[in-house]
């Protein structure tokens, strides 16, 4: 998920939290508790600044946001809570626990997938049933805030609700793309998923021999082609691996790629990605 929908989850989070009885210096500290491990698994960007070798497609969401780290980002947090706050409140470690959870677990339902299992297995987990920005979460959030003050319960209960809301919204979002899913499997001999910003319609990315064939679905809807590709499947691609290294973190890192060998240009994309004729996860060397 994007920054800003990370930010919310945390929000969320701790609006979440019984507080009735804390001081103010401790609900200060929740909050900042629960945006801070709502977007620590990203730390992984700074990867960037030492990456030589093209690798950092790979670890951008790897290790950072692996299921085996949520505890020990957790009790990192807690331990900061303790020594530079004073704080031995259990809840530091829960709702370290619940927003580092969150964070590496909704970021499994977009496109982009993550490394879920590291360091155990290497594959990019990724169900592609929600866009990597969904305004819906905006929305159910948004309303819960501005609900506030019509609400005749605790105002925790309320952030809970909204909780609820977030879950049913994923299950029915992610159950409809893997109907559909389902549906196309045979079509193809490789098969992806990626969700639109409109809810309930997804993009099926199928390829066949060295044709890729992207349709816009829904299960109300009748398919609608947006784009066929062709694949140069017979194009040699040591060349671009040995001088873009990046191209073959790609290559391991996307479900299948694209592979363009014309006149001017070697490269592969993910099509994915693929939007107005171009994809943006695309690695290409000039020809000469």
């Amino acid at each position: 998920m994007d920054t800003i929908t990370h930010t919310l989850f945390g929000a969320t989070i701790y609006g979440g939290i019984d507080k009735r009885n804390d001081d103010k210096k401790t609900k200060r500290a929740l909050f900042v508790t629960a945006i801070a491990a709502s977007q620590i698994p990203d730390i992984d960007v700074i990867s960037s600044l030492w990456d030589t070798e093209g690798m950092y497609q790979m670890w951008h969401r790897g290790i950072t946001h692996s299921l085996f780290m949520v505890p020990v980002w957790a009790l990192l947090f807690f331990l900061l809570s303790m020594i530079y706050l004073k704080q031995r409140d259990i809840r530091f470690f829960y709702v370290s626990l619940i927003a580092v959870f969150v964070h590496n677990t909704s970021d499994l339902f977009n496109a982009w997938g993550t490394g879920y299992l590291e360091p155990f297995s290497a594959t990019r987990v990724t169900f592609g049933t929600i866009p990597i920005v969904d305004f819906v979460f905006w929305l159910i959030m948004g309303v819960g805030f501005f609900s506030r003050k019509y609400w005749k319960g605790h105002r925790h209960q309320l952030y809970r609700l909204v909780g609820v809301l977030i879950v049913a919204h994923v299950a029915i979002q992610s159950a409809q793309g893997y109907a559909l899913y389902k549906k196309y499997e045979a079509e193809y001999d490789q098969l992806a998923l990626s969700a639109s910003f409109i809810p309930w319609h997804y993009s099926i990315i199928g390829k066949q021999g060295d044709t890729v064939t992207i349709k816009d679905v829904a299960l109300f809807t009748e398919p609608k082609v947006q784009y066929t590709i062709q694949s140069a499947e017979e194009a040699d691609l040591d060349k671009l691996f040995s001088e873009v290294p990046e191209a073959k973190t790609l290559y391991e890192w996307s479900p299948f790629i694209v592979i363009v060998d014309d006149d001017t240009q070697l490269g592969i994309y993910d099509p994915r990605f693929y939007r107005n004729g171009q994809s943006f996860l695309f690695e290409y060397i000039e020809k000469q």
